[in-house]
């Protein structure tokens, strides 16, 4: 339980004593009842919403809930005030006793600070990435690869059992451009004369390709037929950018534990085990479409086809599943694919799409609400495109990949902790512009810096008692005077630090991984603000070998700051760092 879930249910027991006096109704529905930090730390400790959110039902002036619900709360032995704001919100400051009890709950719980049980004895699948396997990742890529990842830590410090999966997208048309391109690279390294067409990859990474394929086939493609060489190229080129992807994600600190292939699953005949249940539904029919909206295309005809009736379930129109020769369209495989995921027994399944995915979210939705009746729920997580800038100027090009820039362009300028943070430091469906000169910058306004400078000035406070003679460990500071700690700026961070389990519940439920790195951002803000002022003022001094008690209060809160960076750091996948040059 947290500071908020526990004055959350302080706030419902008031609300049964008004409903036991009669002066409520009874049967409420209370699950929009939250409690949060006011915007303004004037206005109190604790915000909630019970009285504008239960007005209604209740058949009262918000106004009126909120002051009857403040004369209970005030009763209360831990509620120093409780007041009426605004339209219906209370705003509640409780006893510092409060506070303090987390400080110290964080030193003591130390890494297993912050984590929740709310998702505990639940699985999910978040699928990520799942790039064309044609090439290396370019920084669009790199965008929902963090997401995906921090997404998934962020759900497992919730409580939840995570799948992380990657779909290799191994069957179709853009595998088979890949492999005659290899193979145009595979001539170019037995010294031929190449012209790259149209519509193949021009990238200079195929280069590789092709002196791999020489080692390992020698000259026994050269001038054969395509259908002599075509599968075992395809194969032979899949497997090495696959192998370049891992890599990539290596770089930017991602491990997945799955890698499914639909070509595999095409070939184990799941797209027909899919569809049949489908059909045995009866969502399967023949059927002609209505012509798309707005302007007619010059070479639309209206024609049979087999649809999916996927507006069953949600879908503005049905979708073709077979196209008019007789293959599956490209829906079918992802429709396989997620009856796949949804046998697997998972009780939620997450899918983080590029925003040019858009227009398929509500067929993939219908159809796995489809294939497991309503009971599996699939989350579509879309991510908006990143705009680069350097030196004032837009960035968009790489020689090696031929017209895009790679994950490791990135990484090379600025490292994988820059990446992922600045990564996450807006929404994910929110355009992102990401400048390079900014994120190397040693300044507050780049914040992975302002937070990895703040841990590191922990970790020095650290060292500057220890080179005191003042050693302290986590379970001496568990059991520090807490109660030593009463200037307003200690207070400030007591009560930021404890903000830390809510924002991890609350992003984990909404999905939000961005969520922890904003709170981090503002938590070294109060930290560096205390820091400067025990530059000004002795008394807020962290360590002072002339006050050994205040000093191991001090420390303890200094020590609660840096379990909360670094635990919320691992989340996004950031290195907490010791030392800053």
């Amino acid at each position: 339980m947290t500071v908020f879930a526990d004055f959350r249910s302080v706030v419902l027991d008031a609300l049964a004593q008004l409903q036991a006096e009669g002066r409520v109704p009874s049967g409420l529905d209370t699950a929009a009842v939250a409690m949060e930090t006011p915007r303004d730390p004037a206005h109190g400790d604790l915000a909630t919403n019970a009285a504008l959110v239960l007005a209604k039902p209740a058949k009262m002036a918000p106004r009126d809930l909120a002051e009857a619900l403040a004369e209970k709360l005030r009763a209360h032995p831990q509620v120093r005030s409780a007041e009426p704001a605004g339209p219906g919100f209370l705003n509640l400051r409780v006893d510092e006793a409060v506070w303090r009890a987390e400080l110290r709950e964080a030193v003591d719980l130390g890494a297993a600070w912050g984590r929740s049980e709310i998702g505990a004895g639940k699985s999910v699948d978040v699928e990520f990435v799942s790039a064309n396997p044609t090439g290396p990742l370019h920084v669009g890529h790199m965008r929902g690869a963090v997401f995906g990842d921090a997404l998934s830590s962020l759900l497992q410090a919730a409580g939840w059992s995570v799948t992380r999966e990657y779909y290799i997208n191994d069957a179709g048309g853009q595998v088979d451009t890949l492999a005659r391109s290899a193979y145009l690279r595979y001539l170019e390294a037995h010294d031929r004369s190449i012209e790259i067409p149209e519509g193949y990859y021009p990238g200079e990474y195929l280069r590789d390709v092709g002196a791999a394929l020489r080692a390992e086939f020698g000259d026994r493609f050269v001038d054969q037929p395509e259908e002599v060489w075509l599968e075992p190229i395809r194969e032979f080129a899949v497997a090495r950018m696959m192998d370049e992807i891992r890599e990539d994600l290596a770089a930017l600190n991602i491990h997945m534990d799955l890698y499914s292939s639909e070509k595999a699953i095409a070939q184990s005949g799941a797209v027909e085990k899919a569809i049949g249940r489908l059909e045995d539904m009866g969502l399967i029919y023949r059927g002609v479409l209505e012509p798309p909206k707005g302007k007619l295309p010059e070479d639309w005809e209206p024609r049979e086809q087999t649809l999916f009736r996927s507006t069953a379930y949600g879908d503005d129109v049905d979708r073709p599943i077979r196209k008019s020769g007789g293959s599956w369209t490209y829906f079918a495989p992802d429709i396989a694919y997620h009856y796949d995921k949804t046998q697997r027994g998972y009780d939620l399944l997450i899918d983080v799409l590029g925003a040019d995915h858009g227009g398929y979210v509500k067929r993939l939705k219908a159809a796995v609400a489809a294939l497991t009746e309503g009971r599996t729920p699939l989350d579509v997580r879309l991510c908006q495109m990143v705009n680069l800038f350097k030196n004032g100027q837009p960035y968009k090009m790489s020689k090696r990949s031929g017209n895009f820039v790679t994950l490791r362009d990135v990484i090379d300028e600025v490292g994988p902790d820059v990446a992922r943070f600045v990564m996450l430091m807006r929404k994910n469906d929110a355009q992102l512009d990401f400048d390079f000169d900014k994120a190397l910058e040693q300044s507050k306004d780049n914040p992975v810096w302002y937070v990895q400078y703040a841990h590191a000035r922990t970790a020095s406070l650290a060292r500057q008692a220890q080179e005191a003679g003042l050693l302290f460990d986590d379970a001496a500071l568990a059991t520090a005077d807490a109660d030593l700690l009463d200037h307003p700026s200690e207070m400030a961070l007591i009560r930021k630090i404890a903000e830390f389990p809510r924002h991890v519940e609350g992003g984990a439920q909404a999905q939000e991984p961005h969520r922890i790195a904003f709170y981090l951002y503002d938590l070294a803000g109060v930290f560096h603000a205390l820091w400067s002022r025990g530059k000004e003022e002795e008394e807020l001094r962290f360590v002072q070998a002339s006050d050994p008690e205040g000093t191991k209060a001090r420390l303890a809160l200094v020590r609660a700051t840096q379990l909360t960076l670094a635990n919320g750091m691992r989340i996004l996948g950031v290195t907490p760092m010791d030392e800053m040059r």
